[in-house]
């Protein structure tokens, strides 16, 4: 039976409560979901035609609900505004990049360029760290035991192959060689009575006025004093030796060092530090390694019977201390560094170098004549190889591919891929490309406004390796 209007109908205790439909004012049943988002609308829409009695409920169910279409509105408010800032963005960047046009794109790139040169003598020297030593050194020791009476050398003296250095005290070793003179000079008396006798007695065995037994037993007493003589002589000359000992002299030319023992003090020829230390600086030594692919050059240099002229600096590597030539390599590759020692001769007649000095060692390796070279900088490294940028006279550049030589100081030498006085970038390469233009501009301008060049060490084996210089479209 229909229900009436306003009035619902009883719930079905049957049906669970979350699927139960209600009645509906004019009789109908309906979803109870539906019924609770659509029955403030219908309030509203149907507020003058409800019965007066009917009104509180419906002013109930409008006020539970009223937030619903407020925030369906504003969800639509905010998606309209999303939608319309998106817009806005997206027309920005075209507008910008109309009103910058294809004058923008063909701007100039400002860059910094130098010209090839051919250099009369580009001569190609090859660094390392070396390690100077002494030609010689000695650690004087005494030879024989005995008191320090006398130190004849001043420390950092100079010193010659000779000279007196200091002296032990030679009194118990002038009396040893006074005592074996004295034995010498007795067995050589007792030898001269048994010649004397033997004579005699090789008259007597003449005439067999003694037996032979006599005379062959005289001839060995001879003999015996003779042997007697010839130690007593021994003697006297190790007594003299040992005496010569207590002068103490330098075996080389050299510098001594500081003085090990004071005056007075009792030396032994066992002491491990010895009397003092000389070393032999002039002339002197330096030993330095070089990279082991460097190593033929240098052999042919030194088959050919050239004197490789040597340059020593000081550790700052600016100052030149001097000048020398090379000596020889060593017979064996350091495995451990890929590296083979050289040595390096210096007359050092100045005292510039001191033995255990650490030194920067120029080596000259080579001398090519009329040479073309390009700054360093300007050798890039990318997909085809070695490249640089060249300025053709339009103002425009073109990616030139290069075969270089050996690199000296900031310049490289170039055998393949340019000629004299085409200009190359040595500054603002970062981007450029291909038949770019640019616009050409002092280095010293251009280093005050965007800073230093950025440039890679020389390198002892060709051109300047810089990081990441691909051209474009390489890889």
């Amino acid at each position: 039976m229909p229900a009436r209007a306003g009035v619902q109908a009883p719930r079905n205790l049957a049906v669970p409560a979350r699927i139960q439909r209600r009645v509906r004012p004019d009789g109908r049943t309906h979803d109870p979901f539906l019924w609770n988002a659509w029955m403030p609308f219908r309030n509203v829409s149907e507020k003058s035609d409800t019965p007066a009695q009917a009104q509180p409920s419906d002013s109930g169910w409008l006020r539970r609900w009223w937030p619903v279409p407020a925030v369906a509105l504003l969800v639509l408010l905010s998606a309209a505004t999303w939608r319309l800032t998106k817009a806005d963005t997206a027309t920005a960047p075209a507008a910008s990049k109309g009103q910058r046009g294809p004058d923008a794109a063909n701007r100039p790139t400002p860059v910094a360029a130098q010209p090839a040169t051919i250099q009369p003598s580009f001569e190609v020297m090859l660094g390392a760290l070396g390690t100077v030593i002494a030609r010689n050194t000695v650690t004087l020791h005494a030879r024989v035991d005995g008191e320090l009476v006398q130190v004849a050398f001043r420390e950092g003296q100079i010193v010659h192959t000779g000279d007196l250095l200091a002296v032990i005290d030679p009194r118990p070793f002038q009396v040893t060689l006074d005592n074996a003179l004295a034995t010498l000079e007795k067995d050589r008396a007792q030898l001269a009575n048994a010649m004397v006798d033997l004579e005699r007695y090789r008259g007597l065995i003449a005439d067999d006025s003694i037996p032979k037994q006599q005379f062959d037993g005289q001839a060995a007493l001879v003999q015996q004093d003779k042997a007697l003589v010839l130690g007593d002589q021994a003697q006297v000359d190790s007594a003299r030796l040992q005496l010569s000992f207590t002068h103490v002299i330098s075996p080389i030319n050299g510098r001594v060092g500081l003085r090990q023992v004071d005056l007075g003090n009792v030396v032994h020829a066992a002491d491990a530090n010895g009397l003092v230390v000389i070393t032999q600086v002039q002339p002197i030594e330096i030993v330095f390694p070089i990279p082991q692919d460097r190593l033929p050059a240098v052999q042919r240099r030194i088959a050919s019977g050239a004197r490789m002229q040597v340059d020593a600096y000081d550790s700052d590597n600016r100052t030149q201390l001097s000048t020398g030539t090379l000596l020889t390599t060593d017979n064996q590759i350091d495995t451990t560094t890929g590296t083979i020692k050289l040595k390096a001769e210096f007359a050092n007649r100045d005292s510039a170098l001191f033995p255990n000095q650490f030194v920067n060692v120029h080596l000259h390796l080579e001398r090519i004549e009329n040479a073309l070279t390009i700054p360093s900088a300007a050798v890039q490294r990318g997909a085809p190889g070695l490249y640089a940028y060249v300025v053709k006279p339009d103002n425009t550049v073109q990616i030139r591919p290069l075969k270089t030589g050996p690199t000296e100081g900031d310049r490289v030498q170039v055998l393949d891929g340019l000629a004299a006085n085409e200009r190359v970038v040595v500054d603002g390469v970062d981007k450029l490309r291909d038949g770019a233009p640019v616009e050409l501009i002092d280095p010293a301008t251009r280093g005050a406004a965007a800073g230093p060049v950025h440039r890679n060490g020389p390198s002892a084996g060709g051109a300047d390796k810089k990081a990441g210089g691909s051209p474009p479209g390489g890889s």
